[in-house]
């Protein structure tokens, strides 16, 4: 049973599509611990086994936060642990309605889920496996139809004003190495995760910790002390406060293979993480492969072989993609294959990463160029608010046009209230324009109450643009979505050449969906 339970945690850790299912993964791999030399378990071999899973959970974790999946966990083997019975049906139930009681407390311990409404994703993920757990108990023979999840799950803000990077890299150490690097990092700054595969020689960790600019030197060189670190990002977190629904099954677009007489074990590739048909063939048409939006890293894993190289780039366009790429990377690492991260967080950027692609350049020195280019292009997306928020901009409803720059609220404009009367500006003042209570009447059930038109579309896409000029920019590339109107293209670039007269300007569509428009300034 210990060899299914971790095959189960390895299928959970390739399924990931974010930090929580990875979390997820290693609390299966617990589980799987406990089961090693089991042929059969009763009641209270799970009880322990919940109770392992949520220990190891703990312990990767340097500063846990509760209301997130930990809480959850932990909360189920509580509950696991005071049923007074061997029975395994008995103890499952009671593990589920714990997990479940958890859940619903999330939003009262973390804020941003009690403003948002909502309650934890992972923790929700957990509910749901042992909710799956009681059915396939109850009714061995059974199929199972549906399985009921409470409430609605929210992708949580990672990073604070004071520890604003995030950097991770894989380590080959031993425990004992990893204990005190621990404890260096922890001195760095937060969110400190070091997970260990539990397999090589020395052992592999997962390490990761945010820290503030003037630390992230010291959060490498501290890993160069506790072994051999590799695979080494760093980015800046940001907020997305944009909605985030189900994607369409993510599809791996691959380019036809070119006459390519490089040796096969210098052959370059790259996968590029894309929704939309005119990105997915401006890609390809780049040479990469091409992944659809949030991938499972089984997917990404599938694109890095579509390459047929040993050398590959991953660009992933988002910061949840991201845990995801770089799990994808280690799992392509032992079947041979060199994989590197470049921590794009949109399109443009992994536009301005290929744009400076050089085959001459040796492979770590072509990564360098790239992850420099991407983090020299500041991207923007206009989109629409799906629920009421409050931003730094001001307040949003849903409805009302939004204009993010490095994916945060800078402009706010309500359809339907005139140019003049708009929520907000980030620059201006909470007060720089009045809501409409007319026509701004919405759908308090679907938030679709109120249409943009072109003319709206068209202000926060001009207002977006001299907020990101204004600091400064060469050339801009503008991405045009799949529902903006055919006139857009034509009055922002006459906006462009008016006011800004020596920016370059490309446009391309896209064809994207959510996003109205994508922009880069570099």
């Amino acid at each position: 049973m210990g060899r299914v339970m971790r095959r189960m945690a390895r299928g959970a850790l390739l399924g990931a599509r974010g930090n929580s299912g990875v979390i997820v993964s290693q609390i299966l791999r617990g589980m799987a611990d406990t089961f090693a030399t089991m042929a059969s378990a009763r009641g209270g071999d799970l009880a322990r086994a919940l109770r392992t899973a949520s220990e190891a959970a703990y312990a990767a974790v340097a500063r846990p936060v509760e209301g997130t999946v930990l809480s959850v966990v932990a909360a189920a083997a509580e509950g696991a642990g005071r049923i007074k019975s061997d029975d395994l049906i008995t103890v499952a139930r009671a593990a589920a309605l714990s997990a479940a009681e958890a859940l619903a407390r999330t939003p009262q311990q973390l804020p941003v889920l009690a403003r948002a409404g909502v309650v934890d994703a992972g923790g929700r993920g957990l509910v749901v496996l042992l909710d799956a757990l009681v059915e396939a108990l109850s009714d061995p023979d059974g199929e199972i139809l549906e399985i009921e999840a409470l409430g609605n799950p929210e992708r949580k803000a990672l990073g604070t004003a004071d520890y604003g990077y995030e950097v991770q890299y894989l380590l080959d150490a031993t425990p004992a190495h990893t204990d005190v690097l621990r404890a260096t990092l922890d001195g760095l700054g937060d969110s400190l995760v070091v997970v260990g595969t539990g397999e090589g020689s020395p052992p592999t960790w997962n390490v990761h910790v945010h820290v503030d600019v003037d630390h992230i030197g010291a959060a490498i060189e501290a890993g160069l002390d506790a072994g051999r670190p590799y695979r080494i990002s760093v980015m800046r977190l940001e907020d997305h406060l944009h909605d985030h629904a189900a994607p369409p099954e993510p599809a791996v677009t691959t380019p036809a293979p070119p006459a390519d007489p490089t040796p096969e074990e210098h052959r370059r590739g790259a996968v590029v993480v894309a929704a939309g048909d005119g990105l997915t063939s401006l890609f390809a048409d780049e040479g990469a492969v091409v992944v659809g939006r949030n991938p499972s890293t089984a997917e990404m894993l599938s694109a890095i072989a579509a390459t047929r190289a040993r050398q590959v780039v991953l660009l992933p366009n988002d910061a949840n993609t991201h845990a995801v790429a770089t799990s994808a990377a280690r799992e392509a690492a032992d079947r041979g294959v060199r994989v590197s991260v470049v921590p794009t967080r949109s399109p443009v950027q992994a536009l301005a990463s290929l744009a400076v692609r050089d085959p001459g350049r040796r492979f770590d020195d072509d990564v360098i160029a790239m992850a420099e280019a991407a983090g020299a292009c500041r991207y923007g997306e206009v989109t629409t608010a799906a629920r009421e928020a409050l931003t730094v901009a001001g307040r949003c409803r849903p409805g009302d046009l939004l204009g993010l720059v490095d994916g945060e609220v800078h402009v706010i404009v309500t359809p339907g209230a005139g140019a003049g009367k708009r929520d907000a500006d980030a620059g201006e003042g909470h007060g720089a324009g009045t809501r409409d209570g007319g026509a701004g009447k919405r759908d308090p059930g679907t938030g679709s109450g109120r249409t943009a038109s072109g003319d709206d579309l068209a202000e926060v896409s001009r207002r977006l643009l001299d907020r990101m000029l204004g600091g400064g920019g060469e050339l801009v590339s503008l991405v045009l979505g799949a529902d903006a109107p055919p006139a857009l293209e034509d009055l922002l670039r006459a906006h462009i050449a008016r006011v800004w007269p020596f920016v370059e300007v490309q446009c391309y569509a896209g064809g994207q969906p959510r996003y109205h428009l994508l922009v880069g300034v570099e």
